[in-house]
């Protein structure tokens, strides 16, 4: 008799704790990329949340880029740039880079760009590089192909004419076309607008259009 209930018992002991493990196993919850798509089907908020963080962290194409291309001015003209008081076709060639620092709420991209240009007043060579901080809408991350935008900075010129000012005060207006990760990582921009500069410790100034085109990176 005894041996009897000590093998119920032990029986019993058995049932459950088989059943309080296989209640455990089925309270765990799965993982892997099938289970999370699940979960953030059942549960929209977690999904917008998910998309918010990407984007805060720089996820998603063009979210951040780094742009390099050539340029040239299709119409320029100088104001008291050396001894010629009015001179028409003075801009030339140029290279522009820029890059994304920040964004703005998901609406503006903040960039730092940088210009480097040659100009021929009164026939001689000279050329200068300038530093802006420009504000592009919309911003890069909405795969917009269209932008706009404007900028303004100091220039320093490497070459000038003598008693001709070295700094300026640089300012931008330009609208472009750029297309993201048309192979990998790597797109195309097309980009026009003025290009206009004040000499700041001298009378000149020029007042010039530009085309520019070259490459996007995005990272």
């Amino acid at each position: 008799m005894t041996s009897r209930l000590h093998t119920s018992l032990f029986l019993a002991l058995i049932f459950c704790v088989t059943t309080n493990t296989v209640h455990a196993a089925e309270g765990v919850p799965k993982v892997g990329r099938a289970a999370a798509a699940k979960y953030f089907q059942a549960n929209p908020d977690a999904q917008k949340a998910s998309r918010y963080v990407a984007s805060e962290s720089g996820g998603g194409g063009g979210s951040r880029y780094l742009s390099f291309g050539a340029s040239t001015f299709t119409k320029s003209e100088s104001f008291s740039w050396g001894t010629t008081n009015k001179e028409e076709d003075v801009g030339k060639w140029g290279i522009d880079l820029n890059y994304k620092i920040s964004e703005y709420n998901a609406l503006l991209d903040y960039s730092l760009r940088v210009n480097y240009n040659e100009y021929e007043p009164n026939g001689q060579r000279v050329n200068k590089m300038a530093f802006l901080l420009a504000a592009s809408f919309p911003d890069a991350a909405s795969k917009f192909p269209l932008y706009f935008g404007v900028g303004a900075g100091p220039g320093v010129f490497f070459k000038q004419i003598n008693d001709e000012s070295r700094v300026t005060l640089d300012y931008q207006l330009f609208m472009g076309l750029r297309l993201f990760e048309i192979f990998e990582q790597t797109g195309f921009y097309v980009e026009g607008g003025l290009r206009n500069h004040l000499q700041l410790t001298s009378d000149g100034q020029l007042n010039g259009t530009y085309l520019s085109a070259g490459a996007v990176f995005t990272f």
